[in-house]
């Protein structure tokens, strides 16, 4: 049995806020549990909860509140686990084992099926929280726990069944809250948080918390929660922290020494409670909290409020806040009161010493029963879209029909259509009936935007027909825009076309309707009238009926025009069409038109690397595009340079005259144009270094000589190209140069340096010239090893004769044939060998 709960709106909202959440409070056994006892702690499960009391007593309830057996055997209703409070329960993830410990020093791991890992701890201090490993119920787990007294201890079973104990931290007061998810451990003391990874056994951080003169952190409970597998809540006095565990990149692994987590808190909240517990609904946060502020009338404390927040864009936004009525709240502060939940069914179990109350979100039959009778139609309907359009008491359709009518006499024809898509989906029967009410207030232009045109959805013709028929008498461009946006499979193309003829017989011509009615005349493949119209109407979507309906050939004489129209447009379409529209046909369209010449010649060089044309681009890049005709010049091999060069020297295009006759080998005279007419040293300098040329350099110091400032720049540069005793003895006595010193000591140290150079190479060739010779000289000084497999190159005789008087002198080469001396002819160099010499020859 469960009876309602009392809740008031929090001021700050409006009256007509949409509740967020009902309550219930909790009864059955529990209230008599209630009477007798005052719950201390609270740990909910799938399965169950389990309720600690003041008596050191837990019981274990059903999420209804009707009692458990806790024994195996179903006798026992409760467990004297403690002599005084509970502090802390834990339980697995199957809900086999519980744990609990108290101020009475002692550790309780307790078995709901089985006598198995189960233990009776007395530690002889007090133990403030404990914590059970989720997968304590798997064998092979280590059956681990965790306990928090002044230190975290860690227990896990070893070989042969001992538990064996181990220190994780030593901490600064109490260890008042653990919470353990996966491989991680996040534990409060009084100098904040800590988050462990017990596979890497190592800390991944220590989140700090404010402390304030007017109170103390230990005085207030740390409420820590998992609430996603790598997502941390904290809420500790009247702070809110939402941290993550993030892995680090493999960088960071690699270039220091760091643990492969970290922990990143993404989120700080300060509110205007004292936390009691948190935790997520869905994106949001539901918060459990004590006014700061006592009851101004009565001096004593507040009723704990159950907030609704938004926090993900870094901001803690109230959605909803309820001010709950528990049994007692006047007696409590916020360490009284718990806030658990199963996280999966969105449910929310309050908890203070006296009362239970269960917070869960409306359902949607609640929601839509509120919405309606408010008259909130759009919010309603929007809820039953969320779950599929259809609940057990209503449905879109006869929510969405109501509010249609409402809309309609209302005249909100726009948002009455909006509705009709949103109510008639795929029903086409609907949907026809629906139209129909637009047609009697001649308001089918609001709707024209979200009626079906999906092939598979369409309507009958008729009405998309009976649409286009209004659009055709009061708005050309919503008309042309259907024309343009609709599929012609929709409606009968004929009997619009008649339609728009009609139409364009009884009022005056406008280019609007002919731009419809090329494209109905497309949509009906009469392209010739399509095209027609467009050249008609000077209308740009001529190209794209071209390059559409490849109307190539029937725009041979039209080139000029259409240029005209667009130039870059057509330029692209006849380059994409160059093998249907050769060049020399646009060529001569455009003979008496050199600007658009130009254009088509320079786009259709880029993609065509024949040459054809550019010695005729030379003189149109000269007129047109000075810019690109250097780069030009350079980029191609395909124009007769003498005209090339003729056309830049008729229009003093110095740059790529130098580029020229630097090309075609007269570099003196392209020297001489830099210095003259560029008169830019530096360019000067650089195009000598280029070409590498004495008789250059000659040129540019006898022409520069006289002018100190390009003295010090050749001074300053020469010196690694040529001897710098040709500029030196050239310079006038008596001629003042701006930075000497510096410029020769520049000079002389470059040319030292190249001198340097020489003699470091001249070096190194002559130790390798004579450390091959020396190898050479060892080589040929070897002797060779002369077996009895040798035979005579001439008589093919054995070399080796063990009979001595038969023996003779013989000859071996290095190239390892043999001869006996006899066996040579007279005459015959003997310095070389016979075959080797008579396969070279």
């Amino acid at each position: 049995m469960a009876m309602a709960v009392n809740v008031e709106n929090s001021d700050t909202l409006s009256p007509n806020e949409e509740p967020k959440l009902k309550y219930d409070r909790m009864g059955n056994d529990v209230q008599n549990i209630l009477l007798k006892d005052a719950v201390s702690c609270i740990c909910v499960h799938t399965k169950f909860i389990c309720l600690g009391t003041q008596w050191g007593v837990i019981h274990l309830l059903d999420h209804e509140g009707n009692t458990v057996p806790i024994s195996q055997d179903n006798n026992q209703k409760d467990l004297q686990a403690h002599a005084i409070a509970v502090n802390k329960i834990s339980v697995d993830l199957n809900g086999d084992y519980i744990a609990s410990c108290s101020d009475d020093g002692k550790v309780l791991v307790y078995g709901l099926y089985t006598d198995e890992n189960t233990h009776n701890l007395t530690l002889g201090r007090v133990v403030k929280s404990v914590a059970l490993d989720p997968y304590y119920f798997k064998s092979g787990s280590g059956r681990r726990f965790l306990t928090g007294d002044n230190k975290l201890m860690l227990y896990e079973k070893t070989f042969l069944n001992r538990l064996r104990s181990t220190v994780l931290c030593e901490c600064e007061g109490y260890v008042q809250a653990i919470s353990w998810h996966e491989r991680f451990v996040a534990w409060a003391s009084e100098v904040g948080v800590r988050v462990y990874d017990l596979v890497a056994r190592c800390s991944l951080g220590l989140i700090q918390w404010e402390k304030s003169p007017n109170r103390s952190i230990e005085d207030f409970r740390c409420n820590l929660l998992w609430s996603a597998p790598k997502t941390l809540m904290i809420g500790w006095v009247d702070t809110i922290r939402i941290c993550v565990i993030r892995k680090r990149s493999q960088i960071e692994l690699q270039t220091r020494d760091v643990t492969e987590y970290l922990v990143d808190p993404v989120h700080t909240f300060q509110t205007d409670y004292y936390i009691s517990g948190l935790g997520p609904l869905d994106d949001q946060l539901v918060l459990l909290g004590v006014p700061k502020e006592c009851d101004p009338e009565t001096g004593k404390a507040q009723r704990p409020v159950l907030l609704l927040a938004d926090y993900k864009d870094c901001e803690f936004c109230e959605v909803s806040t309820d001010s709950l009525n528990i049994r007692g709240y006047e007696e409590y502060s916020c360490n009284d009161y718990y806030l658990d939940m199963l996280i999966e069914e969105n449910r929310f179990f309050i908890v203070s010493p006296k009362d239970i109350v269960i917070a869960s979100p409306y359902d949607i039959d609640d929601r839509v029963n509120w919405l309606t009778k408010e008259g909130r139609f759009e919010k309603a309907i929007s809820v039953l879209e969320e779950v599929g359009g259809k609940t057990s008491e209503h449905s879109i359709v006869t929510v969405g029909v109501q509010y249609l009518d409402h809309l309609m006499s209302e005249h909100l024809y726009e948002e009455a259509a909006i509705l009709c898509a949103r109510i008639c989906k795929n029903d086409k029967v609907m949907w026809e009936n629906q139209i129909l009410k637009f047609v009697d207030v001649k308001q089918l232009r609001a709707i024209s935007a979200y009626v079906p045109r999906n092939p598979e959805q369409c309507l009958s013709p008729q009405i998309y027909e009976l649409i286009f028929c209004e659009y055709l008498k009061v708005d050309p461009k919503g008309f042309l825009k259907l024309v343009q946006e609709w599929s012609p499979a929709l409606y009968r193309t004929p009997v619009i076309v008649d339609k728009v003829l009609e139409h364009l017989m009884n009022t005056k011509v406008e280019n609007i309707y002919l731009e419809a009615l090329a494209l109905l005349y497309c949509y009906q493949k009469k392209y010739d009238k399509a095209l027609t119209t467009y050249l008609k109407l000077q209308h740009k979507d001529v190209f794209k009926l071209i390059t559409d309906y490849n109307m190539y050939y029937v725009i041979y004489d039209k080139i000029l025009d259409l240029i005209t129209l667009d130039c870059d447009r057509a330029i692209t379409i006849l380059i994409q069409g160059r093998d249907k529209v050769p060049v020399e046909v646009v060529e001569k369209q455009l003979e008496n038109n050199d600007e658009y010449l130009f254009k088509y010649l320079d786009a259709y060089s880029k993609v065509e690397s024949n040459g054809r044309y550019h010695g005729k681009l030379v003189r149109l890049y000269a007129k047109y595009d000075r810019k690109k005709l250097l780069l030009f010049l350079k980029c191609s091999d395909n124009y007769p340079i003498q005209e090339a060069l003729d056309v830049c020297q008729s229009n003093e295009f110095y740059p790529e005259m130098v580029f020229l006759l630097s090309r075609i080998g007269n570099t003196r005279e392209a020297l001489q144009i830099i210095i003259e007419k560029l008169q830019d040293i530096n360019q000067a300098i650089s195009f000598c270094q280029e070409h590498n040329d004495r008789e250059l350099w000659t040129d540019l110091i006898k022409h520069t000589i006289d002018k100190p400032e390009c003295v010090t720049l050749l001074l300053k540069r020469i010196g690694n190209y040529v001897d710098p005793r040709m500029l030196i003895q050239n310079i006038q006595s008596g001629c003042e140069i701006k930075d000497l010193k510096e410029s020769l000591a520049k000079m002389m140290c470059d040319y030292h340096l190249q001198m340097s150079v020489h003699e470091a190479f001249k070096v190194i060739t002559l130790r390798n010239y004579f450390d091959l010779q020396e190898k050479l000289i060892v080589n040929q000084q070897r002797g060779i090893s002369v077996t009895d497999e040798f035979l005579c190159s001439v008589c093919q005789g054995r070399i080796i004769i063990r009979d001595l008087s038969e023996a003779s002198d013989l000859i071996v080469y290095k190239c390892r044939h043999s001869f006996h001396i006899e066996c040579l002819a007279d005459g015959v160099n003997q310095d070389h060998c016979s075959v080797c010499s008579a396969v070279k020859m």
